[in-house]
């Protein structure tokens, strides 16, 4: 069952006596429990019928104990296991799993981790209860789970803007999600559609110097652009690793090869394939144009080597920034 169905069948008073909640992913994890902690029991029920344990320090026998007992002056009671992981025992939840009481609504955070499907505990909670696994998303899927989070709340993002907080925040959902709240309580109530500008004013990040704006200007074979980036970058290491730069560029050339490899470059194939939103297909079109696949091969190559320099292979004292301007102008010429 995915996030969507098990938010809705709770608001629709649905509920299942064990969810064990598992994955890389903590996001989900944390608002499908946050949800059941602050919406299954009425403020007057939780004293008395809501329990939150820990998974550093209680054992299988201590989470069994808890969930059977019955409620007071309410229909059901409340137990959750957050950071149920560090529970050594786990496995012995089957006894109660294979039985549980019907009364109790048993919330296991189980993060980073996955339960074996091999294991009897996964069967019996499958058949008397509800398993999720919260799958991380890769980031270059973030620009679209943002467009459709804000599109969920009534708003819009332009395709620049998503990639631009992407670059900033990664893969990291709540962080982004806090973010996105911030950028929704500073626009106007009559403006609905997030931009760079916004963006560069209220959090911070640069719409003119950033991974993003590199690859444009590499692109368009742009240098005095290039190298203005570049010394912005080589003058706030601290806000641009070199790292972070050079894993940015890796994934754009790997993708001008892609393009360039395609038979089918038609928009919808090429979208599928490098798993990008339609609106910067042209972008490849335009770097393949630029840089053949001969030329892209060099480049890979070059960011490879650069970035062992960077961590001190065959390199005694250039500095990251130093090693940046070396390898932008390699790129272009």
């Amino acid at each position: 069952m995915d996030y969507e169905k098990i938010i809705s069948d709770l608001k629709k008073k649905i509920y299942h006596p064990i969810y064990f909640l598992m994955g890389e992913e903590p996001y989900y994890i944390d608002k499908i429990s946050n949800y059941i902690a602050a919406n299954v029991l009425g403020e007057e029920e939780k004293a008395f019928n809501q329990t939150i344990l820990y998974g550093k320090d209680v054992d299988a026998a201590a989470i069994t104990n808890a969930a059977k007992r019955y409620p007071m002056m309410s229909e059901y009671q409340v137990v959750i296991v957050r950071e149920a992981q560090h529970v050594h025992n786990i496995d012995d939840l089957v006894y109660y799993a294979s039985g549980p009481l019907r009364s109790t609504i048993l919330v296991i955070c189980y993060k980073y981790k996955k339960l074996d499907k091999r294991r009897k505990l996964y069967k019996e909670i499958t058949t008397n209860g509800l398993l999720f696994e919260s799958v991380r998303i890769y980031e270059d899927r973030i620009p679209e789970w943002i467009t459709n989070h804000l599109k969920e709340k009534g708003y819009s993002i332009t395709p620049p803007a998503s990639r631009l907080l992407t670059e900033f925040l990664g893969n990291d959902l709540e962080k982004i999600e806090m973010e996105i709240g911030k950028l929704m309580i500073s626009l106007p109530e009559t403006q609905k559609n997030i931009t760079p500008a916004l963006i560069e004013e209220n959090i911070g990040i640069s719409k003119d110097y950033n991974n993003f704006e590199l690859q444009k200007a590499l692109m368009q074979k742009d240098a005095l652009k290039a190298f203005r980036i570049v010394n912005h970058f080589a003058n706030n290491e601290r806000d641009n690793p070199f790292t972070v730069t050079v894993t940015s560029l890796y994934f754009f050339f790997n993708k001008v090869l892609m393009y360039s490899l395609l038979k089918d470059k038609s928009k919808e194939n090429v979208a599928e394939k490098l798993r990008i939103n339609p609106y910067f297909i042209s972008d490849y079109q335009q770097a393949s144009k630029v840089y053949p696949p001969s030329k892209t091969y060099e480049i890979i190559g070059l960011l490879r080597e650069y970035d062992l320099r960077s961590k001190g292979v065959r390199n005694l004292s250039a500095t990251s920034g130093d090693l940046l301007k070396e390898l932008v102008y390699k790129i272009l010429n």
